[in-house]
């Protein structure tokens, strides 16, 4: 019997720009969208067809999410898993799944499962106390990476530590012990790529290209796509993405950060069961965006292509450093008159320091000419707060 697609009702937790992008994808098929988010003017409130206002750990807000929804998904991972697995056991259907975020949530745990499972990844061990630091700083030289295990975005929590007399402040900036810590060994590596990957509740996977992430202040800044890379790499980068996703039996969009080596080498360096910033291109770049797919492959739709219509550039806008207030957008007039480019504005109330506030996407013959329309866009274009 054919399914009754019009009725669909997915519930969405977080209502920020990803949460806005899943609903655009998914109203193209008409579906009835509930977002949970704390925030009355979420970027996904001007769009949903309903929004349960509450924190993302509150339980019968999320048991409400559920009642009233045939499919839940998420738009960032820091949520509370365990009600979610609870609502899973119950029959609720999440996707990516809950007892795959549990494993992810924890990078320490997800690295360890990657590891046993084969997977490429860069040497790593727990950090319970000072003396572990020390000894992270014997077997991985210094500088070495210290990460909290848990919660951590556009390199919060995260701290390189240089030297054996910044282990006492390192340690204090990232909780003194009060939060699950890890060390990894810095990779020399000579591009930080992401690979995005879908997978379908039939096990049908679709990977997108490999792009080439710049990252300024340890947000990202620039995307490109296809990454200028051998199409031996570039095949292993992809095959370990869909290895990864094999691992985590995800179901929906998974974002794959990757490091290359000098040699080729493909170490796997974070997994996020989401669609993710780096994977913007696709909206303008390729054949089916990582937002339609995600939403063809936890209803249980054939997942789309990824064919890369054209090279393609992605670059964040952020808001003003130097100020935070009520969103002012100016220069989006000069940015379209850039061949090519397409902007974005999230439609984010308030402008912080580097908040991501929008993107910008331009296509273009080559890569590099995309990166550079895609540059001359974004110069024009200033976020500020008004007081």
């Amino acid at each position: 019997m054919e399914k009754d697609y019009l009725s669909l009702k997915i519930g969405i937790i977080g209502g920020g720009q990803l949460g806005k992008m899943m609903i655009q994808a998914a109203k193209k098929l008409g579906f009835y969208i509930t977002i949970l988010d704390p925030c009355p003017f979420a970027p996904a409130s001007s769009i949903a067809d309903r929004q349960i206002i509450a924190e993302f750990d509150d339980r019968k807000a999320i048991e409400e999410l559920c009642m009233v929804s045939d499919i839940v998904t998420y738009e960032f991972e820091h949520i509370g898993a365990d009600i979610l697995v609870e609502m899973e056991n119950k029959g609720t259907k999440i996707y990516p799944t809950a007892k795959s975020l549990i494993l992810i949530q924890n990078k320490l745990v997800q690295k360890q499962l990657l590891k046993k499972s084969g997977i490429n990844v860069p040497e790593f061990m727990e950090i319970k106390n000072k003396e572990d630091m020390k000894k992270a700083g014997d077997v991985f030289g210094f500088p070495f990476m210290l990460k909290n295990c848990t919660g951590g975005y556009d390199g919060k929590g995260n701290a390189i530590v240089g030297s054996i007399k910044e282990i006492d402040y390192k340690y204090k900036l990232l909780g003194n012990g009060s939060m699950p810590l890890m060390a990894e060994k810095l990779i020399d590596f000579i591009m930080e790529t992401s690979v995005l990957a879908c997978r379908g509740i039939d096990k049908s996977t679709k990977v997108y290209p490999v792009g080439n992430n710049i990252h300024k202040d340890s947000i990202l800044h620039i995307t490109s796509v296809p990454a200028d890379l051998s199409h031996e790499v570039s095949k292993k980068a992809m095959e370990a993405a869909k290895n990864v996703m094999e691992v985590f039996d995800g179901v929906g969009m998974f974002c794959i950060e990757m490091f290359i080596e000098k040699d080729g080498n493909v170490l796997i360096n974070e997994v996020a069961p989401r669609p993710h910033n780096s994977g913007h291109y696709s909206i303008e770049g390729c054949k089916t965006s990582q937002f339609e797919n995600h939403i063809r492959a936890i209803c249980s739709l054939p997942l789309g292509s990824t064919e890369l219509l054209s090279p393609v550039a992605m670059i964040n806008l952020l808001g003003d450093e130097n100020s935070k207030g009520k969103a002012f957008v100016s220069g989006v007039y000069d940015a379209l008159k850039v061949d090519g480019a397409k902007v974005h504005i999230y439609g984010k109330k308030i402008s912080k320091p580097k908040r991501k506030m929008g993107h910008i996407t331009v296509t273009a013959e080559n890569a590099d000419d995309a990166v550079n329309k895609a540059i001359q866009a974004y110069e024009k274009i200033k976020i500020i707060g008004k007081n």
